[in-house]
């Protein structure tokens, strides 16, 4: 196990949803962070802020440093890390959460968008990775993770730029942990098994809020990926339920949006089913 205590974490998309949740529980943990996300003022059409981030942050116990920055522009990504390095001496965590999600056939896609949402997605996730890596090797080591998920087939009419954009991410962790092997450096990618309610989603009307569940999931299970010391632990695209399972939790209930219900999983059909499966490996 990897002692998050003092570690050093840059976590994109914080002001709220997934990325808050994942701040507070690694303060809980004893990270040090810095949220970066577009919104620092209040914006009336999605709830959360970095400062209200921040603010959950240090009444978890944790210490918090905000940066507003636009996921797209790769100067911005370059001084994000920079500003990491600055306030907390090194980097030895990326999050990359920040995302874009848009669903729609390729007919009704324009470039712009297929533009914004690559932007924000694969190409702010090679920016802030090709930036980091430098820093975590002159630690030791250190993590990077990608919210996105396994590659798969099935499940694209309707979704397949933002699948890909997804996918590339998880492409680019296998390659970072490949080539990072013996400098200490693991890359990995994270995905829910299953919705989550987020303001996102909601406005997406992705499907009924009984099946989905909380961003807590997601964020416990980025806890725990982040506990296993890097040096020891290769790529893998896993499912939350997966990392949890191997944890020893498998009573989810309390992630339900609906106490009630339980949710309904998203099909996928693995590629290779020895990346990342449902039963584990």
């Amino acid at each position: 196990m990897w002692s998050l205590k003092d570690k050093v974490v840059l976590l994109t998309g914080a002001s709220r949803g997934v990325g808050a949740s994942c701040a507070v529980a690694l303060a809980r943990e004893g990270c040090r962070l810095v949220l970066a996300a577009k919104t620092i003022q209040p914006d009336p059409r999605l709830p959360g802020t970095l400062l209200d981030t921040a603010r959950e942050v240090e009444a978890a116990g944790g210490e918090a440093h905000v940066v507003a920055f636009d996921a797209r522009d790769s100067q911005a990504c370059s001084r994000l890390v920079e500003e990491t390095l600055t306030r907390f001496g090194g980097i030895d965590i990326l999050v990359n959460n920040a995302g874009a999600i848009f669903w729609g056939p390729v007919a009704d896609w324009s470039v712009k968008r297929f533009d914004l949402v690559f932007g924000v997605n694969m190409r702010a996730a090679f920016a802030l990775s090709h930036a980091a890596i430098p820093e975590m090797r002159k630690r030791g080591g250190g993590h990077i993770l990608m919210m996105s998920p396994p590659i798969v087939l099935g499940a694209l009419p309707g979704k397949a730029p933002y699948l890909v954009s997804k996918w590339g991410m998880t492409a680019l962790a296998m390659a970072i942990d490949a080539e990072e092997a013996d400098t200490g450096v693991s890359a990995s990618a994270l995905w829910p098994v299953t919705g989550i309610r987020t303001a996102a989603t909601e406005n997406l009307g992705m499907g009924s809020v009984a099946d989905w569940r909380t961003p807590d999931i997601l964020a416990d299970a980025t806890v725990l990926l982040l506990k296993r010391d890097p040096r020891h632990n290769r790529f893998r695209a896993w499912l939350d339920e997966e990392v949890l399972a191997e944890a020893g939790v498998t009573d989810l209930a309390r992630y339900r949006c609906d106490p009630d219900r339980e949710p309904t999983p998203m099909s996928i059909e693995l590629v290779d089913p020895g990346w990342s499966t449902r039963n584990g490996r």
